[in-house]
């Protein structure tokens, strides 16, 4: 637009100073004519001094919107740069975080045909801690105490129940080394009070499988996203040399009374388990595992050398809505133990060959508002410490143990998700003088 007012003017300019006039032209007609083309000039220069201002105050304009936009840029930046570095911060401290948990429970029993029996005890109290040094590795430990009060002169016990580092590798695929729960059944990797129904675990994930059982070793574990996972590791084993044929440990729990927990454990013979669970159906569970190990350890002067403890289970869990249903069967033996049990002739408790048991469960929310909910549960099981023995010379073995059945019923009423209240009646088919009454409390963070 510049170029064009000035080309203008100059056109004008000079038509004002050599245009010809005719010769019979005034004066005064002259005169007019020249002053009209001068008024034209001026008001030309006029409009040249408005644009080259209306120019010089947009070209000021951008060079402040410029300034203002550089300006922005820069402190958005350093905004973003002071945000980046804040998530990063924030990012580490997630990474590094040590998180304390813990559980524990109280109890009271008390038989319906010896009342004078009836006791209480402050089953055991655990506290827990993880670290995460960062995204991918973590350490885990569990340190539990049990009845109370553990001294020399008591019947209570402290233990390191989980001590173990785990690192995440690449297509969900982790591994750990240390003391670590073995993944066998639905309550031996989540024992917390708040996760299972009665006031005591069930017999048979206690008398067959160990609760809390636990072993020193390396573990392999990865999961699909078709709900598929597994577990595998070689670890420590049992120690068949602490088989006391003369108490009556062994028929209370065959396997509890002969592992080591990782106390100075006999490691000559190393062990291998693997499990295998999917979780495809919302609210189903279904697996399995099974473990096995010799448990003589080349033992001097040890008859048992040639054991081999293996033990399995299979297991079903199902939540539709309110119901909660769930089944195990867990079976295990103990083999090559003829020569040993020949050295327990007249001990009250040998080695036995096999042992089993199973249960089945359903529990019902009958009730729940706001934080406070309700549960009913019926259980059934049998299982059996003793089902056979290895053969031995005629009229020296013992009979095979019986097959106790066991019905539960009872109930919980939880307060959150970390507080539960429990109560209920146990019945038993053959040995009716264990039927008991039970209440606790329990609490899981």
């Amino acid at each position: 637009m510049k170029k064009t007012l000035v080309a203008q003017a100059l056109c004008l300019a000079f038509l004002g100073s050599a245009v010809a006039l005719p010769a019979h032209a005034g004066e005064a007609e002259l005169l007019q004519k020249i002053e009209k083309l001068a008024a034209e000039l001026e008001a030309i220069k006029a409009e040249l001094v408005a644009t080259r201002k209306k120019t010089d105050s947009v070209e000021k304009k951008q060079e402040i919107l410029t300034n203002t936009v550089n300006t922005a840029v820069a402190n958005n930046a350093a905004a973003a740069t002071a945000a980046s570095t804040t998530m990063a911060s924030a990012a580490s401290s997630m990474a590094q975080k040590t998180v304390i948990s813990s559980y524990g429970e109280i109890n009271y029993s008390r038989p319906t045909n010896a009342t004078n029996q009836a006791q209480t005890d402050v089953g055991r109290a655990v506290i827990g801690i993880t670290h995460r040094f960062d995204e991918k590795t973590k350490m885990v430990a569990e340190f539990e105490w049990e009845h109370a009060i553990a001294s020399s002169g008591d019947k209570g016990e402290t233990e390191v129940e989980q001590l173990y580092v785990e690192h995440e590798l690449n297509n969900n695929l982790r591994a750990k080394a240390g003391l670590f729960l073995m993944p066998v059944g639905l309550l031996n990797t989540t024992h917390e009070p708040t996760a299972y129904y009665g006031v005591h675990r069930n017999f048979v994930e206690t008398a067959i499988i160990p609760t809390t059982w636990r072993e020193v070793g390396i573990g392999l574990s990865g999961s699909y996203d078709n709900g598929l996972s597994w577990d595998a590791g070689l670890t420590t084993g049992f120690d068949l040399s602490k088989w006391d044929a003369a108490a009556s440990e062994g028929t209370e729990s065959p396997l509890a009374s002969i592992h080591q927990e990782g106390q100075f454990a006999k490691s000559r013979d190393l062990s291998l388990h693997a499990a295998l669970n999917w979780r495809g159906i919302p609210g189903l569970l279904v697996g399995g595992s099974v473990f096995s190990g010799k448990a003589g350890h080349a033992t001097t002067d040890f008859a048992g050398n040639d054991a081999r403890v293996t033990l399995w289970d299979m297991h079903a869990r199902f939540t539709p809505g309110r119901w909660d249903l769930s089944a195990l069967y867990s079976r295990g033996t103990i083999s090559n133990t003829e020569a040993l049990n020949l050295t327990f002739i007249g001990q009250p408790t040998p080695v036995p060959s096999s042992f089993y048991g199973w249960y089945t469960q359903a529990a019902y929310q009958l009730w729940k508002s706001n934080d406070y909910s309700l549960t009913p549960f019926l259980r059934y099981e049998q299982f059996n410490t003793a089902n056979s023995y290895a053969a031995v010379p005629q009229g020296l073995g013992v009979v095979p143990a019986g097959t106790e059945k066991v019905t539960t019923l009872g109930a919980s009423f939880k307060i959150g998700e970390g507080v539960v209240l429990k109560a209920d009646y146990q019945k038993f088919k053959l040995d009716n003088n264990r039927d008991r009454l039970n209440l606790g409390v329990g609490y899981s963070f």
